[in-house]
């Protein structure tokens, strides 16, 4: 141990930086840290599984032998609620420790709900947690909203094309 280190009297499960590894670590919120194919590659497949659940649904209020398309479309935009509420969780767990990374001090709670401290963050650990934003967590949360985007952009043709049609 650097005997010039601060002391830091968070708990350590409490600590930002814990968190965030913890978070890597996970197995739901390590998925936003892969690369490409395997970041896409669950949400396709909770977006499979939304369809199983979806196309029931879908069957009762637009039977596919009669209206196909309208079928198509509720089934898919049913089927997009289960990545999205993925996607949702995935964000607020990646802001919420961004957040805690970012902040120059740390709200813990030393017992329990009722003894809630503040520690003020030495200036290099408010650097390294501010290089950890910028360079690991910011990405992930751009990768997410994009995402979002795309989903959005895809709802939004759904939408169109219903209108039309």
């Amino acid at each position: 141990m650097n005997p010039s280190a601060p002391v830091c009297p968070v708990p350590t499960e409490q600590q930002p930086l814990q968190e965030y590894k913890a978070l890597q670590d996970s197995w739901f919120f390590g998925w936003a840290t892969l690369g490409l194919w395997a970041y896409l590659k669950p949400l396709i497949i909770s977006w499979g599984l939304g369809l199983v659940l979806a196309s029931p649904v879908a069957t009762v209020s637009f039977p596919a032998a009669k209206q196909p398309l309208y079928f198509v479309l509720s089934a898919v935009a049913g089927a997009s609620l289960v990545p999205i509420l993925a996607l949702i969780q995935l964000y607020l767990g990646w802001f919420y420790v961004r957040n805690r990374l970012a902040d120059a001090a740390v709200v813990y709670e030393e017992s329990g709900w009722y003894d809630g401290q503040t520690w003020h963050k030495p200036e290099e650990v408010i650097q390294r947690d501010r290089l950890i934003v910028t360079y690991q967590i910011s990405p992930l949360l751009r990768r997410i909203r994009y995402t979002f985007a795309c989903l959005l952009l895809l709802f939004g043709v759904g939408v169109l094309i219903w209108i039309v049609v």
